[in-house]
């Protein structure tokens, strides 16, 4: 029997291991924290990601590996690799990992970007400011995610507070400034690429974000077949200049028509939550197969579909499980303001259908603010 190691123990963990049980896989988890909560269905093992020992034990331990979150360090990646097969491959892992990095990839790729430049020093942040202009981001290379780690300059005046804010992890972790995109609209592809350079990607999904976080995920997005086509033709590109095998997501702004590209997600990821049970197969077991060699599974829709995150604590259940196609998704993880949690996934065979159900939750639950943006894309 197969056994699959996840570095990391979180939610995604969690339904990696539940989707591989049909497949008759077993797994083994790498966490820093006794309660993650990916442990509640596979073994785990405690220890830092940069302990040597604590990876010889989990390599001994599984036939593959991959990564339930995008900051296990590159170096930890690269030491595995020597011992066993690592999914995706730890160059794409690194890349990921660096918004410079990235943002340069990208643009010789031939995919569009928002202008930006690498901070070293305050000098080089005034320099940069000049240069992109007002409104700008400033950003921590590595480590930010959900929002943190960025500070948003709305003028001149707001530089020194951004320095002051983020100025002393120039020298660790690296900064970049990165031009505002006043975009419409926030979309993903979520893709996936095999070992033997078979590629799929699910219908592209639109996101909203609240406070840097996603709050709801709808798809298919309502965009034109040449829009989708070069959605998915970047996020073939990126695949296959990095020789890439897993799920990933492209998130990408879209302003006056034009794609930008905003970051890669080397992992199975938030905005694909929906593919349970909105598709043919889903970006857990997909994921799986890539890393295992195995055919990849259909990613066409099964209906329309809706996924509502929570966010800190879970709401009632029972608004969603009364509508025939609700699903229901808790996390078993303790509340935490910021943290997320859990979702809920609506499906209907129509955009009226499914605007109809969002709008019965949002009413049940408290949320319609949640949903209203999603009404309101399906023209109910």
């Amino acid at each position: 029997m197969t056994t699959v190691g996840i570095l990391g123990g979180g939610q995604l963990a969690r339904m990696l291991a539940l989707s591989g049980a049909p497949l008759g896989l077993r797994f083994r988890v790498l966490d820093t924290v006794a309660d993650a909560c990916a442990g509640q269905f596979a073994p785990l093992i405690v220890g830092d990601y940069r302990d040597e020992s604590a990876l010889a034990e989990f390599a001994s331990q599984v036939d593959v590996a991959t990564f339930d979150f995008e900051n296990v360090p590159a170096e930890s990646a690269h030491w595995l690799s020597a011992r066993i097969p690592v999914f995706p491959n730890p160059r794409a892992l690194g890349i990921a990992q660096d918004r410079l990095a990235e943002k340069t990839l990208f643009r010789e790729l031939g995919i569009p970007v928002p202008d930006f430049a690498d901070v070293p020093d305050r000098a080089a942040l005034d320099a940069a400011v000049a240069a992109i202009g007002t409104p700008c981001i400033l950003k921590t290379r590595r480590l930010g995610y959900d929002g943190k780690g960025q500070f948003r300059i709305k003028s001149p005046g707001d530089v020194e507070a951004a320095w002051d804010a983020l100025g002393a992890q120039a020298a660790t972790v690296g900064l970049i400034l990165e031009g505002f995109v006043p975009f419409e609209r926030e979309l993903s592809v979520v893709a996936v690429r095999g070992r033997d350079g078979e590629f799929r990607a699910w219908p592209l999904t639109e996101n909203w974000h609240v406070d840097g976080v996603l709050s709801a995920s709808l798809a298919p997005a309502r965009v034109d077949a040449g829009m989708a086509g070069r959605a998915y033709a970047h996020a073939r590109a990126l695949a296959d200049a990095l020789d890439y095998v897993g799920v990933f997501a492209l998130e990408l702004f879209c302003r006056d028509g034009v794609l930008l590209a905003n970051e890669l997600a080397p992992r199975v990821h938030n905005s694909g939550h929906w593919t349970i049970e909105g598709s043919e197969t889903s970006q857990f077991q997909n994921h799986l197969r890539a890393v295992l060699g195995l055919p990849l599974g259909d990613t066409r829709m099964v209906g329309h579909a809706c996924m509502l995150n929570w966010i800190g604590a879970m709401p009632d259940a029972n608004g969603v499980l009364r509508e025939p196609g609700g699903h229901w998704h808790d996390y078993g993880k303790e509340p935490r303001a910021g943290r997320k949690v859990g979702h809920a996934t609506l499906r209907a065979e129509a955009p009226v259908e499914l605007a109809e159900a969002l709008t019965r939750v949002g009413a049940a639950l408290g949320r319609e603010a949640q949903v209203a943006p999603v009404v309101a894309m399906l023209g109910a």
